[in-house]
């Protein structure tokens, strides 16, 4: 297949991307650094679709578009920081950003539409991110408190005109007479942020479209309407920008249309020191109507590595155990209906009730499949991870519960059991 400049970035543990990049070489793909971001790479030689690999099956990458990675790496929040996104799907930065908090760390992610919410939360179960949680909500809706958010993500609906290698009717789509709405909407979305924003803090505003009416004018307008102040980015190594359309706007990213990677436009803003009035009565909170579970004293949770996880609780709602993050426990409103990370399933009541781990939850294995409290196999040829894949089982000693499936030593997900035969049950 000819190059197309696609781009990805590994999900996986910085320790382990050579265990990765080996896995990709061994299906014929080579890459290349990309000097903006340490984890990402450049696809220079793809005998057929990234995707279908075995480490984007497993979601040990993401394929992501090279500019699409700058918001997150733009808003830059530190290990640690809690970060809202609030236009979220289909999860590309919110993974990101995950990523960048680090364990500690929380992202609360929203999105209105039913079906991107559901492609969101399906890339952030296979990125594994733990610390993220999600809820069906209008961004200009949300119930928190004001001056409640250190860091910011805002990528709003757009007229994606910087799309349109990928997408060509979209100038078609959205012409310069039919994106009005887009740009009220986009005033909304700047102000409510700014609501939302702690003294001092920055919420990172960022377009796929070229669109001046979109991005430059809406820069000045939020510096004259809001409370805001700009701040002055640096450009990242390997991109071409052009200039603002716009005069007295120096510190804004504009990725130029001769750059590799789609249109993109970004302007950072920090809230001003000055006073700042919460409004409403704070994060009002309700008994959460699941069961909460102690893993490591349940039949199927004994012997996992609990450590992994964020700090934070495990709920079961309908049988299905959730990780919720403690940062999402005190700051989420009882009047947004979320959900935190998938670990799995469970099955019976009170003491009977048992964990059975799902496929992608890696996080739950330790990192050495030799300090592992359970079964695992620790394959090196890719020909059985393949085969797993393809709905073929392989041999494995007969026992109980859930094997921990590992390449090369690096935690891949859960294998269910069937007898003598292991069987692959991921999406």
């Amino acid at each position: 297949m000819a190059n197309t400049g696609r781009t990805f970035r590994f999900t996986c543990a910085e320790q382990d991307v050579p265990i990765v990049e080996d896995l990709l070489a061994s299906q014929g793909f080579s890459f290349e650094d990309e000097p903006f971001y340490p984890l990402a790479r450049k696809v220079v030689d793809e005998p057929f679709p990234l995707g279908e690999s075995l480490a984007a099956r497993f979601g040990l990458v993401y394929i992501q578009d090279r500019s699409s990675m700058l918001p997150p790496l733009t808003l830059d929040p530190p290990e640690g920081a809690c970060v809202l996104d609030m236009c979220s799907a289909p999860g590309s930065k919110t993974s990101l950003l995950s990523r960048l908090v680090g364990r500690e760390g929380f992202v609360f992610a929203s999105e209105p539409s039913a079906d991107r919410l559901s492609t969101l939360r399906a890339n952030l179960r296979r990125t594994g991110s733990a610390n993220a949680a999600t809820a069906k909500a209008m961004a200009q809706d949300l119930p928190f408190p004001d001056c409640s958010w250190d860091h910011i993500q805002l990528d709003p609906p757009c007229s994606g005109w910087g799309t349109i290698d990928k997408n060509p009717k979209v100038m078609e789509l959205w012409s310069e007479s039919k994106t009005a709405p887009l740009v009220s909407l986009q005033k909304t979305l700047l102000e409510k942020a700014a609501a939302l924003l702690k003294p001092g803090g920055v919420v990172l505003y960022s377009t796929c479209t070229t669109n001046i009416e979109e991005n430059e004018r809406q820069v000045a307008w939020a510096l004259e309407t809001l409370d805001l102040e700009l701040e002055p980015l640096a450009e990242p190594e390997g991109f071409v920008f052009g200039r603002p359309l716009v005069d007295g706007m120096g510190g804004v990213l504009r990725v130029a249309e001769d750059s590799d990677g789609q249109g993109f436009f970004l302007a950072r803003f920090r809230k001003r020191a000055a006073g700042c009035a919460p409004t409403g009565q704070g994060v009002q909170k309700r008994e959460l109507p699941g069961v909460r579970l102690d893993l490591a004293a349940m039949p199927g949770g004994k012997g996992l590595d609990l450590t992994k996880l964020p700090p934070g609780e495990v709920y079961a709602f309908n049988g299905k155990p959730f990780f919720l993050h403690r940062r999402a426990l005190s700051m989420i409103p009882g009047s947004i209906r979320w959900q935190g990370f998938p670990l799995g399933k469970v099955a019976g009541k009170g003491a009977g009730m048992k964990f059975t781990p799902g496929p992608l939850a890696r996080v739950l294995l330790p990192d050495d499949p030799a300090r592992a409290g359970v079964d695992v196999l620790d394959v090196d040829d890719t020909a059985v991870l393949e085969q797993l894949f393809t709905g073929r089982s392989v041999r494995f000693a007969r026992g109980g519960g859930s094997v921990g499936l590992y390449y090369r030593g690096l935690p891949v997900g859960w294998l269910s059991r069937k007898g003598e035969r292991l069987l692959w049950a991921g999406k």
